[in-house]
Parts: C-alpha cells; structure tokens; sequence
C-alpha cells in the first residue's frame, strides 16, 4: 500500500494526463497516491496510474460536460473513490457534492482547497483554489483558460463575468491548471483585441515554442492572465475601444464589453 504518513511526505506534483485531442486531466501525485480532477476519459488515466504504480485516492470534478465526466464510472469500478464535484449540477456518480465555501482537504497530499462557484460555461460549475504543499493553485475547468474563457453554454454573461473576477482577486502567483490546451488559438485572438500589448506579444512567442517542443502551456497564473487575458481586462481602455469597434457600437458597462469580447471570440477565425 502507498505510504500516507505526513511525517514522510514526498513533494506533491501536478501532472498533465492527456486525454482526447486537446483536454488535460490534471493528477496531483504523492508518495503512491493520485488525484484526478475531471477525468473525461478513463484509460489515459488507468495507464498513467499504471506507468508510475499509483492508487487512486479521490476524483474531483468541476462540471457535468462529458469531456470532464466520461471516464468517471470506470475508474470507479477499479477502485472505491470519493467523488467531488459541483452540488448544482445532476452526476449521479458524486457522493461528495460541493458548493461555495466547502472545503476538499487531504493533508498526506498536501491539498488544502476550497470550492468556488463560477457559474457561466455551465450553470452550477464550480472551481477548486487553495494550496499545494502551500503553493497557491486553481483547477477552473472550463470556467479560466490561458487567453480565454469558456463559452456560455448555459450561463450568462453577467455570471460569467463575476466568476472571472471572482478568480481575478486570487494571489497573482497562483498557478492556474486549466482544463484545456487552448492557448496558441486564445492568444491568436487575444492579440488582435491588444495588438500593443507588448505581455502579451511576448507570452505568445514563448507559448508558440512550448507547442514546438511539445510541452503544455499549462500551468498558467493569475498573474498572468490578469496581463493578457482579454476577458480578465475589460475595464482597460484598448480592451474597451477594441470590444467598441467590433461590436459597431457604444459599450456602457464590463458586462456589455465581456458580451461583446465573447461574441468576438466566438465568431474569430
């Protein structure tokens, strides 16, 4: 059996498990135990465990969307897990549901995190911050991405938007674990909205060079993104003008901005 005693704690990682063409798996690995946070798929995930003879310890979910579920009902037929996940959301398959405030803390991994509500990509979507082995993070699904957001498939603008800002008042050195490999496209976009912003221009040739190398852009931070990420700037004032001219018409407000970003995105090729 793994160990778990906090006096003999390894470092706790996090590891991308690749999954379909373009989803991350996120597994926070220490001293013989996993934990996976939204498993679309299960094999990838079977094999990653094998690979490194892991025992999965608990599963984490952000949302109900089946690229986040999939694999969920066959990794527990390999083991008898916890399953967090959003308390407003129908999964049939998580015994722990959760809501703003709650907690998921297992301290022989080192995870202090607290559950967030973002509302927006889907209607009770919710997002994990806290600590590491004391270093801040955040896994936010499809909520945050690097350069991006989610679309509002069943939220609103209004929603999403607070749920962005939401997660913009966390420590600029979190690190932000986002769900999807989206950033080469999501800076494509981002630079047109900010052509100036030189952050911007230099997070994209880096990034350009991770994909070359075959490295995940992921982790981001908080920081980050509140530099170059359009969706998390819509109250500065070439964000604003940008959203303007797109859009053909006066913005009064963030919520019409972010509206008009989200359209912008939507529809960029």
């Amino acid at each position: 059996m793994p160990a778990h005693s906090d006096t003999t704690k390894s470092a706790s990682q996090v590891v991308p498990i690749e999954a379909f063409t373009d989803n991350y798996i996120w597994a926070v690995v220490c001293d013989g135990w996993a934990v996976v946070v939204d498993p679309g798929q299960a094999q990838p995930v079977r094999d990653f465990l094998a690979a490194r003879g892991l025992q999965l310890r608990a599963i984490l979910l952000t949302h109900h969307h089946g690229d986040h579920v999939g694999g969920v009902l066959e990794l527990l037929a390999d083991a008898t897990v916890p399953v967090y996940g959003p308390a407003h959301e129908t999964l049939p398959h998580c015994d722990v549901p959760l809501q703003e405030g709650d907690r998921v803390d297992i301290p022989d991994l080192g995870i202090s995190l607290a559950c967030l509500d973002v509302p927006g990509h889907t209607a009770g979507h919710i997002a994990y911050a806290g600590h590491l082995d004391g270093k801040p993070l955040l896994f936010c699904g499809d909520t945050l991405f690097a350069a991006g957001c989610g679309r509002l498939f069943e939220g609103t603008p209004e929603q999403m938007l607070a749920s962005l800002e939401k997660l913009g008042t966390l420590p600029e050195d979190t690190q932000v674990f986002c769900a999807h490999e989206y950033t080469l496209a999501n800076l494509r976009w981002a630079t047109a909205v900010e052509p100036a912003n030189l952050t911007l221009q230099q997070w994209q040739v880096q990034a350009r060079q991770m994909r070359t190398d075959g490295r995940p852009t992921l982790p981001s931070s908080i920081g980050k993104e509140r530099d170059t990420n359009p969706f998390l700037r819509t109250q500065q004032a070439d964000v604003i003008n940008a959203a303007k001219i797109w859009a053909g018409q006066t913005l009064s407000s963030p919520v019409e901005v972010f509206a008009a970003l989200r359209n912008w995105k939507n529809n960029f090729k």
